[in-house]
């Protein structure tokens, strides 16, 4: 049975980390890439994924996704507006996963209840700002997660398109992505 959820907003998932963060993890600067000194990081327990107000089930739910990101696919429309995305998984866990985070990001949103993951984007900041700006339809069907997002305030709106390209690059390439786009935001 798929469910219908039409909601204030949405945040589909974690995505790259503030610039201090980044540097801290990769070496502090000096150019010497993450894990290069035999630090690494777990990939078992993924603990940048841990937030200062975030549950250990929101943690799982999102190190189950980057574990699993090659079951992911996505779609993404930018709108004048917004945004539509459909976002779907072959690995039924890793759907429900997806499912729940959307639909308890979209809680957190509604009530500026920023979960504060270590490895979250900037982007995100917005949206927890200004959730009262954006109008979010999610459709949860056969073909995946369905996020239609729009607002008409311009700030919202590219921060959609921007935190949607994010996504996108995650569901492509796991966390490589997130390392990528930390060591850029750590060198501007």
């Amino acid at each position: 049975m798929f469910a219908r959820l039409t909601v204030l907003m949405t945040c589909l998932a974690v995505t790259a980390a503030h610039p201090a963060t980044a540097q801290m993890m990769h070496g502090g600067g000096q150019g010497h890439m993450h894990g290069a000194d035999g630090s690494g990081h777990d990939m078992a327990t993924m603990p940048g994924l841990q937030g200062q107000n975030a549950t250990a089930e929101e943690s799982a739910e999102l190190a189950l996704m980057f574990r699993k990101f090659r079951t992911l696919s996505r779609e993404v429309e930018n709108l004048p507006n917004g945004i539509r995305t459909v976002t779907r998984s072959s690995d039924p866990d890793v759907m429900d996963a997806l499912v729940n985070h959307t639909v308890g990001m979209i809680d957190r949103v509604g009530r500026k209840d920023d979960p504060k993951i270590m490895i979250q984007s900037p982007t995100l900041d917005i949206f927890f700002a200004r959730g009262d700006r954006i109008l979010s339809e999610i459709d949860v069907t056969e073909a995946g997660v369905i996020v239609t997002q729009t607002s008409d305030d311009p700030d919202v709106v590219a921060a959609l398109h921007l935190h949607a390209a994010e996504v996108s690059a995650m569901v492509e390439q796991g966390m490589h992505a997130v390392h990528m786009m930390m060591m850029q935001r750590a060198g501007n």
